[in-house]
């Protein structure tokens, strides 16, 4: 491999004490093809970049998930190597990144933080959002992935382009993640090293906010790749909602002698929409499973006729 053939591609918004630091540290690693999306920062970060060799390109729009849609659209290396720019990850540990992509075992490569992270590096309520975010991944979609919100990836060209990314937000990691199980990519995680933040930056991270839009993105992703998932929570929340109504009323009844007829149907309506919901899922998975057979079958005569 030519270090030319891969780009390190670095997202920033006010990273100005790190930044230098970091594009010093992956040069002595002999990575000279650096490209830094600067979302427009007031502290000088483009201008230091641009004196360290990196190519700057200042982002069109807002938000960590449109600098990387607008980035994979100008990047052509054959290796493209994702790092934020906050100092958090180490420049050395890139070529272990790149080793799987290289050995043809993977598409795309997740580094994972929560395998080695140094103290501070995490809140304890963002090690619990982390390790709730990741369950909840692997209930919708079946794929045990440990760590799916790193910000330090490595891809193939050939992955970053079959990427249909839509997310503007921190939701970008999420929904890269999703892209690459729906477009049955090969991910491997590799264990890293994960620092913590500088004193001299500040997160932009809200743990609630970011952590219910992540959330919610793996859910509604989740109705194309797994729907008696998607639609068993809605049926779950109306069933239950429905029971606990039912139980009200029943205790009514039995203690008290009054009937509530109308909290009655309400009831009755709540369940049967809940079991409904359940319907939706089985009969969207069979269509999803016989989509899946006929698009296998497609491609094996496709191989077959080649």
């Amino acid at each position: 491999m030519n270090s030319v053939d891969v780009c390190i591609l670095i997202p920033t918004l006010n990273e100005a004490a790190t930044i230098g630091q970091l594009i010093k540290d992956f040069k002595q690693e002999g990575f000279s093809n650096i490209l830094v999306i600067d979302g427009n920062s007031k502290d000088g970060t483009g201008q230091i970049a641009e004196a360290e060799g990196a190519k700057v390109v200042m982002q069109t729009g807002k938000g960590k998930g449109q600098a990387m849609i607008q980035a994979f659209e100008l990047i052509e290396s054959p290796y493209i190597i994702m790092v934020d720019g906050d100092g958090t990850y180490l420049a050395r540990e890139a070529r272990s990144l790149l080793r799987p992509l290289l050995e043809d075992s993977a598409d795309h490569v997740i580094g994972n933080r929560l395998e080695n992270y140094s103290k501070r590096a995490f809140t304890r309520l963002n090690l619990v959002g982390n390790h709730l975010i990741n369950m909840f991944f692997d209930v919708a979609y079946g794929v045990k992935l440990k760590d799916i919100l790193s910000g330090y990836r490595a891809f193939t060209l050939e992955s970053v382009k079959e990427l249909e990314l839509n997310k503007t937000g921190f939701e970008i990691e999420t929904e890269i993640s999703v892209e690459c199980i729906l477009k049955k990519q090969r991910v491997e995680e590799v264990p890293i090293t994960y620092l913590p933040r500088s004193e001299k930056g500040a997160t932009k991270l809200n743990p609630v906010k970011d952590g219910f839009r992540i959330g919610s993105t793996i859910y509604r992703l989740a109705k194309m790749h797994n729907p008696m998932f998607y639609f068993g929570i809605i049926g779950s929340i109306f069933i239950l909602t429905g029971l606990f109504t039912g139980i009200f009323v029943v205790i009514e009844w039995w203690s008290r002698d009054i009937t509530h007829d109308q909290l009655s149907v309400l009831t009755t309506l709540l369940i049967v929409f809940g079991l409904q919901m359940y319907i939706f899922g089985l009969l969207s998975d069979f269509i999803l499973t016989l989509h899946r057979q006929t698009v296998r079958l497609i491609m094996e005569q496709n191989k077959q006729k080649k």
